[in-house]
């Protein structure tokens, strides 16, 4: 008989250390695999909120902001613009959004918060199959719309039409109206899109 089969407090020492280099192998070898499965670092800041200059965006003035891949427009509209939104809602599909996603504080006929129902916050993606809309803001004939066009964004894609709040026009190829992501004012002149826990 060996001496390790004859001294049980040794075949327990022996057993334990196995089972402790098995477990720290196994550890070691599943430690790459569990933090390949966390998000990277560009992934975070890419969901991050963003914060943006507003200060410099005149009345009928577009600027667009890049928040999780997308494109945001923010719009300064004009009173005229503002004006028109009421006589659209018997062109619309979803007048007052009823059906959109947007957050409760925009579920108003300009989209847009109380204190600043000016500016118009949206993702600039169709609803149809997630192309980009140009602006045809300008009302009229002048952007090849037509001479009874309110104002608003095309989809060169497959022609669907928006207003200035972002809300589809009736029997076009988009389901909804622009999505209008949480966003919140820091100040009057700085906005952050993406965030809305301080209150809009």
């Amino acid at each position: 008989m060996s001496e390790a089969q004859s001294d049980p407090g040794r075949r327990k020492f022996l057993v334990g250390a196995t089972v402790v280099v098995g477990a720290a192998g196994v550890a070691a070898a599943a430690t790459p695999f569990v933090l390949s499965m966390l998000p990277s670092a560009r992934a975070k800041a890419a969901g991050a909120p963003v914060e943006v200059d507003i200060s410099k965006v005149e009345s009928g003035m577009m600027i667009t902001q890049e928040w999780r891949g997308q494109p945001v427009w923010v719009i300064n509209r004009t009173p005229e613009m503002l004006a028109q939104l009421a006589k659209n809602a018997d062109l619309l599909r979803d007048p007052n959004s009823e059906d959109s996603s947007q957050p409760d504080y925009c579920k108003n006929i300009n989209r847009a918060t109380a204190k600043h129902p000016n500016l118009l916050v949206v993702v600039g993606i169709c609803t149809h199959l997630g192309c980009s809309p140009v602006d045809k803001m300008k009302a009229g004939d002048s952007g090849g719309m037509g001479s009874d066009w309110p104002g608003g964004f095309f989809c060169p894609c497959h022609g669907s039409k928006y207003d200035m709040s972002g809300r589809v026009f009736k029997s076009m190829p988009a389901p909804l109206n622009l999505r209008i992501p949480p966003y919140t004012f820091m100040t009057d002149s700085r906005l952050l899109i993406g965030d809305d826990k301080k209150g809009a």
